[in-house]
């Protein structure tokens, strides 16, 4: 048991950097394929998608890096909990897709969002600044 209290900070430090880590790479596939989410995003019904993908793309890469190195950790994990509530709201709306094949993997998604919005929870409780 102390041998794992030992590892807490070295726990706290991968997790926080896997949970940046998830952020960083989607805002950078975002900016490197912004016309098609940006299409996505329209499709999807997403308002003011023009305004909001840059947005998005900002908060996933700079909440991303403070997550890996600690910084405003409450703060950044708040504003990445409300991106992802926002993107499973609007992203992986399985509830809309009777029937359609990809109703499966969106709620899939929407699941996983959801525990990536409990961590973000859990580690907003962990702010040292």
């Amino acid at each position: 048991m102390n041998l794992l209290k030992k590892l807490d900070n070295l726990f706290f430090i991968g997790g926080r950097t896997l949970l940046g880590l998830y952020f960083i790479g989607p805002g950078l596939s975002k900016v490197f394929g912004f016309t098609a989410t940006l299409a996505l995003m329209q499709m999807k019904g997403v308002p003011f998608s023009s305004v909001l993908l840059p947005l998005t793309i900002f908060i996933q890469l700079i909440g991303g890096i403070f997550l890996i190195l600690g910084k405003n950790l409450r703060f950044a994990s708040f504003i990445l909990f409300g991106l992802t509530i926002c993107i499973n709201i609007f992203i992986h709306n399985f509830w809309t897709l009777n029937g359609d094949p990809s109703q499966a993997h969106e709620t899939q998604n929407f699941i996983k969002n959801l525990a990536i919005a409990a961590g973000l929870l859990v580690l907003a409780t962990k702010d040292k600044n």
